[in-house]
C-alpha cells in the first residue's frame, strides 16, 4: 500500500479525496489509455514526427499509451506534450512558478482505504493498492504524461501533485464527468493573453515594467525577438519568458544603475523603445550569431548578460550626450563588442561550451570590452 496525505470530501452523497501524489507515484499508479475503435486504429498519438525536434523518447511515451474501444479519453497530442515539458523545463530553471499547481482527477479501480487523523476528521491518511495502473486519469492525462516524459531530469528534487481522487465510480459515471468537464472549451483565448500588459498581470512595478518590456520585444515587428518569446509558458517561441523577465526586474529595481530615482523612472517610460533598438544593434554586431542556427546568443544566458550590462551601455550613450533610446548612439556604444568579442563566441559547439559560459561571465566580457574597447590596459 501507498499511504497519502489527504482531505475526504463529500458533495451530494459522492465521497472522493483530495489528495498529495509524488511524481514517483503518479509514474507508478496511473496508466494512460485512449479510445480506439479495433486493433487497426490510429496511433494514440498525434501529430506528425518530423515536424520539429523533441527532447522526448516519443518510442518509450507512446509505449506507455493503451488503446481501448472502453477507453474514454480523446488522441494524446504531441504538440501539447511538447509545449508541456518544455514549460516544466522554464519552471524549473525559473523556480518561481509551480508546473502543476491545479490538481489532477483521477479514478481509482479497486477499494480504497481512509483513516482518519481522528474519530470525525476529515484529515487523514488515503491508502492505495501498489499496482501499477491502478489509476486512470479522468482530467490532466496530459499533464500527466508530460510529467512522465521528463521525471528523469527532476532528479532526487521533491515533487508532489495535487490530485482528485475518485473510489471506484461507475463507469457511465466516469465518462459523464469527462464528458463534462471537456465538452465546453473554458481557456483564454491567445488573442486575449496578448492582450493584457504587465501592469495588468503584475502589481509590483518593477516586475510589470519589465514584462511591458518582454511584451514590446515579442509583439512590435521591428524587434529583432518578435514571435519568438513564449509567453506566459505557451507560443511558438523558443525564448523564455521568465528568466529574460526577471533580470530586466532586478534592472528596474536598482535605481542607481540606471543613474538614480528621477533618471530611473524616467527610463521605465522609455525603456520598451530602447530594449527593441538596444537589441536591435546586438543583432547588428553579432548578426551571424543572431541569424545563424548553431549559436546561443538568444538563450537564457545570454539575454540576461545583455540586459545585465545595459547600465554600462546606457552610461556609454550618456557621454555622448544622446538620448537613450537613440538607435545609432547605442550602435556606437556597443561597437567594441564586434572588434573584441565577434560572433564566434556565441558558437553553440565552441566557445560557448569551452568557456562554460555564465551569466556573469559573459557579462564581465561584454562590460571589459565597454571599458577597453581598444583592448588597453586589459
Amino acid at each position: 500500500m501507498i499511504s497519502v496525505a489527504a482531505i475526504r470530501m463529500q458533495q451530494f452523497g459522492v465521497q472522493f479525496y483530495q489528495a498529495s501524489l509524488t511524481a514517483s507515484d503518479i509514474d507508478k499508479l496511473v496508466r494512460f489509455e485512449v479510445l480506439s475503435y479495433g486493433e487497426q486504429g490510429p496511433a494514440p498519438v498525434r501529430g506528425g514526427r518530423k515536424r520539429a525536434p523533441s527532447k522526448i523518447n516519443w518510442d518509450l511515451l507512446e509505449r506507455r499509451i493503451a488503446s481501448s474501444e472502453k477507453a474514454y479519453q480523446r488522441h494524446i497530442i504531441r504538440r501539447k506534450i511538447d509545449e508541456l515539458v518544455q514549460y516544466y523545463e522554464q519552471c524549473r530553471q525559473a523556480r518561481d512558478l509551480p508546473s502543476i499547481p491545479g490538481a489532477v482527477i483521477i479514478s481509482a479501480d479497486e477499494k480504497l482505504s481512509f483513516e482518519a487523523t481522528e474519530p470525525g476528521s476529515v484529515l487523514g491518511r488515503l491508502k492505495v493498492p501498489e499496482r501499477e495502473g491502478i489509476l486512470r486519469a479522468i482530467d490532466g492525462q496530459h499533464r500527466l504524461l508530460a510529467l512522465h516524459a521528463d521525471i528523469d531530469h527532476f532528479g532526487d528534487e521533491m515533487f508532489t501533485v495535487p490530485a482528485i481522487i475518485f473510489d471506484r465510480l461507475p463507469e457511465d459515471h466516469v465518462v459523464q464527468m469527462f464528458v463534462t468537464i471537456n465538452a465546453k472549451h473554458t481557456r483564454l483565448n491567445p488573442s486575449h493573453l496578448v492582450s493584457l500588459s504587465g501592469r495588468q498581470l503584475y502589481q509590483d512595478e518593477s516586475l510589470a515594467a519589465a514584462h511591458d518590456v518582454v511584451r514590446a520585444l515579442n509583439d512590435r515587428e521591428d524587434s529583432p525577438l518578435f514571435g519568438e518569446i513564449k509567453l506566459l509558458g505557451v507560443g511558438r517561441g523558443r525564448v523564455s519568458q521568465a528568466p529574460l523577465a526577471q533580470e530586466l526586474k532586478k534592472l528596474f529595481a536598482d535605481d542607481e544603475a540606471l543613474g538614480g530615482a528621477r533618471k530611473s523612472a524616467a527610463f521605465r517610460e522609455e525603456s520598451k523603445r530602447f530594449f527593441v533598438n538596444y537589441l536591435k544593434q546586438v543583432a547588428v554586431v553579432f548578426e551571424a550569431a543572431w541569424q545563424g542556427r548553431k549559436y546561443s546568443i538568444k538563450s537564457a544566458t545570454a539575454l540576461r548578460a545583455f540586459v545585465r550590462v545595459a547600465p554600462d551601455v546606457i552610461r556609454a550613450v550618456d557621454q555622448q550626450h544622446a538620448e537613450r533610446t537613440d538607435f545609432r548612439a547605442i550602435g556606437r556604444a556597443i561597437a567594441p563588442w564586434g572588434r573584441r568579442i565577434g560572433a564566434l563566441r556565441f558558437e553553440t559547439d565552441g566557445a560557448w561550451k569551452r568557456s562554460g559560459t555564465t551569466v556573469e561571465g559573459l557579462t564581465k566580457e561584454l562590460r571589459l570590452a565597454l571599458q577597453y574597447p581598444e583592448g588597453a590596459g586589459v
